[in-house]
């Protein structure tokens, strides 16, 4: 795996409300870039996670060790949420992506 596209991890900050909820807060997102592979989803996972709602696109693979549980990611100015992690060794680990719309 060539490792030759710049990927953006997005870690969410917390704060706390009037009543003490954690609640994200998006003015302090801490993005983190790295470089990443591209693979495609599988058509079995693109229509297994179809029945559940969910829309794989994209599935990046990335260092283990640069990788601390983000849940969005940008790359090439999209944003994509992450759906599922997959570790395939000791040194790789594939996020498993959908684009972000922008209603949510």
């Amino acid at each position: 795996m060539t490792y030759d596209n710049e990927l953006i991890l997005i870690s969410q900050s917390y704060t706390a409300d009037e009543i003490g909820n954690q609640v994200p807060d998006p003015e302090n997102e801490i993005e983190t870039k790295v470089l990443c592979g591209i693979k495609s989803t599988t058509r079995d996972e693109f229509y297994k996670a179809a029945l559940s709602g969910l829309k794989p696109e994209i599935v990046f693979v990335v260092h283990a060790y640069e990788y601390n549980g983000e849940q969005k990611v940008e790359f090439n100015g999209e944003l994509y949420r992450v759906i599922r992690t997959y570790q395939t060794g000791f040194e790789e680990v594939e996020l498993v992506c959908e684009k972000v719309t922008s209603n949510g």
